[in-house]
């Protein structure tokens, strides 16, 4: 195997179903994993469910049920939004599992231990919603008068006995843990952050016994940890800490803790400082992507926009929801979808530009060559250009998806695709077919080349639209991976070894808008 690579998403809080929101991480993890393997990494790719605190338990309380019982019904509900989206992690981290406690409850003896805990009484503005303390300069006026978080969320006072952790001592390590590198990215989440703890850090509330649904903290059995203690942990957990061998030798630190820009603060502030505390390795690197717009809006429950993402992936099929979402969207920056939207993105790109390319290039085959594919053809210079072009493409699209940069990546592909529908229609080999049958057989030799290395290149995004693609073509299962574009002999190969094309299945068709968004 190769180096190893981990990457987790923020864990869901599972207090209401997904929604959009949730699957854009989802999918954007996934591409990476699955790039990641495809350049030969190692990868670990962990996701799951944020199954304590306050919000949980008035949720249960309002439904009259248990937060055992809703946090079991909720978090299969996440489950079933990867399953459904092709999310292909290796772990999914439950926080109510025994295994996530005896993780947290051994890092905050640690820290314990490295005297960074003391108990003292916190009176203080606390957002339920957000499960956030903040500070009164932090605050805003809402319209009835009263006090909004940063997120504009309701904050409450609270007076109770609280463990605090000296959240103070660690101001200058973490400003020079941004200074030293790309610890946070992209940049104006880096500045945001350290003009946050430039402004001065006080000690932080990291317990609660005005309610029981959490971990128990060691040796005062009536305080439960501060859920945020509680969910980064989650990151070493699935790893099999507190045991360093195994799993967390190999795999720890994290190569990229992937996250909401509104959770930011807890992931570059909070839990590096936490690490720190207890001795333990830093993770690589935090990105805090943007927020998926409705047509501008954020979706909300109280403006009745949020979308199901499932639905939204049964209307328009799983791999055109992947591909439209990292290629609209700038990663790091905020975006908008629209039915609209995604009807017309996948229409022109996938159904029109490449889907087209590959089944034009292929039903050539089957219908003029019988199939047949043929090597050692004489080589002109488009299609030396052609093939000059492509790898291009590919080059472009692996140097941005390296850097996260996904929409950048999948704008290199498209010159790609674009330079191999424009040699098509320059090399016209229906034409060549009765004036030139030996230039249209090198022609659609040319083209069977190019539209594999493009299909390889774009895997990760739409992976089961590209396997089906693939299997047409011959590809074998374990040559689907970028080491396979450096291959210079499979072509000969594969036409050496008696490999015929059949009638060729289209893999990406043309949407339609559904009545309802149209209407």
């Amino acid at each position: 195997m190769g180096e190893p690579y981990y990457i987790t998403t923020a864990i869901s809080y599972p207090n209401g179903r997904p929604h959009i929101g949730h699957a854009y991480e989802a999918i954007a993890a996934d591409v990476i994993a699955r790039f990641k393997k495809a350049e030969g990494f190692d990868v670990r790719f962990q996701t799951g469910t944020d199954e304590h605190g306050l919000k949980m338990a008035q949720k249960a309380r309002d439904l009259d049920t248990t937060p055992a019982a809703l946090a079991d019904e909720m978090s299969s509900y996440f489950k079933e939004m990867c399953d459904a989206l092709n999310i292909g992690y290796d772990v999914f981290i439950r926080t109510t599992e025994p295994r996530h406690h005896a993780a947290t409850q051994e890092l905050w003896r640690r820290m314990e231990a490295n005297g960074d805990l003391y108990l003292d009484r916190y009176e203080g503005w606390y957002s339920v919603r957000d499960e956030a303390y903040y500070d009164e300069s932090e605050l805003q006026a809402g319209e009835d008068g009263g006090k909004l978080s940063p997120q504009g969320t309701p904050v409450e006072w609270t007076v109770e006995e609280s463990w605090f952790f000296r959240l103070s001592k660690y101001q200058d390590k973490l400003l020079e843990l941004y200074a030293a590198g790309e610890f946070i990215r992209p940049e104006n989440r880096r500045n945001e952050i350290q003009r946050f703890v430039e402004g001065g850090l006080r000690d932080l509330s990291v317990s609660r016994t005005s309610f029981d649904w959490g971990i128990k903290v060691p040796g005062s059995d009536n305080h439960v940890m501060y859920v945020w203690v509680d969910a980064l942990t989650n990151y070493i957990t699935g790893l099999g800490f507190p045991e360093e061998e195994g799993d967390f030798a190999k795999f720890w630190p994290a190569d990229v803790h992937l996250i909401g820009k509104d959770i930011v603060r807890f992931h570059t502030v909070y839990w590096p400082a936490f690490l720190m505390s207890a001795g333990l390795e830093l993770p690589r690197q935090v990105f805090g992507h943007g927020f998926l717009l409705n047509r501008g809006q954020k979706e909300s429950k109280s403006l009745g926009n949020v979308t199901d993402p499932i639905g939204l992936a049964e209307t328009y099929g799983v791999d055109t929801l992947r591909y439209f979402f990292l290629r609209e969207v700038a990663f790091g920056q905020d975006g908008s979808w629209s039915h609209e939207a995604i009807v017309t993105r996948a229409n022109a790109e996938l159904a029109n530009s490449f889907g087209n390319l590959a089944q034009r290039s292929l039903s050539m085959i089957f219908k003029n060559m019988d199939g047949e594919l043929k090597a050692g053809l004489e080589e002109s210079e488009a299609d030396t250009a052609l093939f000059a072009a492509v790898a291009e493409a590919v080059s472009g699209l692996r140097s941005a998806f390296d850097a996260l940069d996904f929409s950048t990546g999948l704008e290199a592909w498209m010159r790609g695709v674009f330079a191999c529908n424009q040699y098509v229609d320059e090399q016209a080999p229906w034409a060549l077919r009765k004036s030139d049958p030996a230039r249209m057989e090198a022609v659609l030799m040319t083209l069977f080349r190019v539209v594999r290395d493009l299909a390889i290149a774009v895997r990760p995004v739409v992976p089961t639209a590209i396997d089906a693609l693939l299997d047409q073509m011959g590809q074998t299962i374990d040559a689907r991976d970028y080491a396979a574009l450096a291959d210079t002999g499979w072509f000969d190969a594969l036409a050496g070894s008696g490999f015929k094309v059949d009638k060729p299945q289209g893999v990406f068709p043309r949407l339609e808008l559904p009545e309802e968004a149209a209407a």
